[in-house]
């Protein structure tokens, strides 16, 4: 009986499983039951993404959303991620994410081509940041977060952040750690949205509460941030 190409990377990842990682990585994720977790290490899980990313049989699995397993979700967002067409890896983006159930998928989404920052994205990221499902919300913000905070940056992307309103903490979570790196890289930007207290309290303080942990914030800075602090 021939496998199909889902069934052979299935059995590949079983072939890599580690119970122990299993049982440490199933604690980090609390929301993906642990049965749909195999325990694959992300080195290895990264090259068998890369040696199936060529094969020609493998746009079976990317239609097959969605994905049962928890690495099968990741070796899908390795795969796409290699895309070097903008179109075709937004429309497979838009595909995959409404399917992404965790924030370790979301946070593993790092796309080659958005290094260039190509036109057309900034619009598509806006487009994610309105998004009804969370984690292609907090994907949008953690494109903002890992493309636009050196080159190409403007402070319009902090105002986007800043005024998202929505409830879902892992939402909230991405929110503050985008300005926790903004503090780091754009200080004097980013202070301002903190002393308008532009963002929702639990985003603001959890912020001013990780760049205080952070070691690209001077101590000087950590300082005047605690007075920032709201109640």
């Amino acid at each position: 009986m021939t496998l199909s190409v889902s069934e052979k990377i299935r059995r590949d990842l079983f072939d890599l499983a580690d119970p122990s990682y299993k049982a440490f990585h199933a604690r980090l994720i609390p929301t993906v039951d642990p049965e749909r977790i195999i325990g694959v290490r992300t080195p290895a899980l990264r090259k068998l993404a890369k040696r199936w990313s060529g094969d020609d049989a493998i746009g079976g699995f990317l239609a097959e959303l969605p994905h049962r397993y928890y690495e099968e979700n990741n070796v899908h967002g390795e795969i796409i991620g290699r895309y070097r067409d903008f179109a075709a890896l937004i429309d497979a983006l838009d595909a995959f994410l409404p399917h992404v159930d965790n924030w370790a998928t979301c946070d593993m989404l790092r796309p080659a081509l958005f290094k260039k920052r190509p036109e057309g994205l900034l619009p598509v990221v806006y487009r994610w940041l309105e998004a009804e499902h969370p984690y292609t919300v907090r994907f949008g913000v953690s494109v903002l977060m890992t493309y636009y905070l050196d080159d190409g940056f403007d402070a319009a992307f902090l105002e986007k952040a800043a005024t998202l309103r929505r409830e879902e903490y892992y939402i909230k979570m991405m929110v503050a750690w985008y300005f926790v790196t903004a503090l780091a890289k754009r200080y004097e930007d980013a202070v301002p949205f903190l002393e308008k207290g532009t963002l929702d309290p639990w985003t603001h303080n959890k912020a001013i509460q990780k760049a205080r942990e952070s070691y690209r914030v001077s101590d000087e800075r950590k300082a005047y941030l605690k007075t920032l602090k709201r109640k």
